[in-house]
């Protein structure tokens, strides 16, 4: 299991079963804690086949270079990172996306996770990534004629390719919430159920330039379905909103870029992918890049 110290204590984690274990009795002095974020997503590019309305990430032609973030990733590993998740744009638009994810598992003790919207995948892309991704993470925002009408691809060949997901890695759904999706939760939630994801992740809609965002109205008959959520597939909910919500936070001391950060297909390190603050990553290294972000936030 790898060690992460922080202040909340000794933090042991299996990327192979997804196993935490927190012993919180240690005190583990601040010179020990460990330097990088708990858990780092990385957009490999911007490009996507699909064109969201309510999509966050930037428009503008960008991926990272390989060599590059195999050695960023060499650095958190060594620095107390537990996991990556990559994702874009859409990740299997990334030529070497298995090269990525190989040098992880077998170069690091890094947990690798993708979101994807899951319509690229098949036989020959899941031969070259299982046993390197651990965990997949498939946005589905709907379902049947709403998802068909926000995504613009057939529900019955998303279903095909959850089955295929679902035949090879563990893996769960990410629900953008918004006032198109929010009478669809618990179609979601069965759906998700069905095919055997291990969890259905709530992304309230955050807003962009394009979009105003999740609505209080929408928002409040989110939180009621969740507060009357029966089934059997575990919630999760995008950090930073828990109003109305009662949510388990494991780690409360281990908080912002300690806990997580964002690097854009420009390779710029962010405290979130919604973020307008980031710093360039250069010669020096993301850890380096990490240390002027959170002067940068504290100042």
């Amino acid at each position: 299991m790898k060690r992460r110290f922080g202040p909340d204590g000794v933090h042991l984690f299996d990327r192979s079963t997804g196993l935490n274990m927190l012993i919180d009795e240690v005190r583990i002095p601040r010179h020990q804690w460990s330097a990088a974020p708990r858990q780092v997503s990385i957009a490999l590019t911007n490009t996507c086949d699909l064109a969201c309305s309510y999509c966050y990430a930037p428009k503008h032609r960008a991926q990272l270079s390989t060599p590059q973030l195999c050695h960023w990733m060499d650095e958190l590993d060594g620095a107390g990172c537990l996991g990556v998740g990559f994702g874009g744009g859409e990740p299997t638009l990334y030529g070497r996306l298995a090269d990525v994810c190989a040098h992880a598992a077998e170069r690091t003790q890094l947990a690798v996770t993708l979101t994807t919207h899951g319509h690229r995948w098949d036989a020959e892309l899941i031969a070259r990534l299982r046993g390197a991704v651990h965990f997949v993470r498939v946005s589905v925002d709907g379902v049947g004629a709403t998802y068909e009408r926000l995504r613009r691809r057939s529900f019955e060949t998303l279903r095909e390719r959850l089955e295929l997901i679902g035949s090879s890695f563990a893996f769960g759904l990410n629900c953008v919430v918004n006032a198109d999706t929010v009478d669809d939760l618990t179609a979601v939630a069965e759906l998700a159920a069905w095919h055997g994801a291990a969890e259905l992740l709530l992304l309230p809609e955050s807003p962009t330039v394009r979009t105003t965002g999740i609505t209080a109205r929408v928002a409040a008959q989110m939180e009621e379905w969740v507060l009357a959520y029966p089934g059997p597939v575990r919630l999760a909910i995008s950090e930073g909103w828990t109003a109305g919500l009662t949510v388990a936070i494991p780690l409360p001391r281990e908080a912002g870029t300690r806990s997580y950060a964002h690097v854009d297909a420009t390779g710029t390190v962010r405290p979130s992918s919604y973020s307008t603050a980031g710093q360039a990553i250069g010669a020096d290294g993301i850890l380096a890049a990490l240390e002027r972000l959170a002067a940068q936030e504290s100042a």
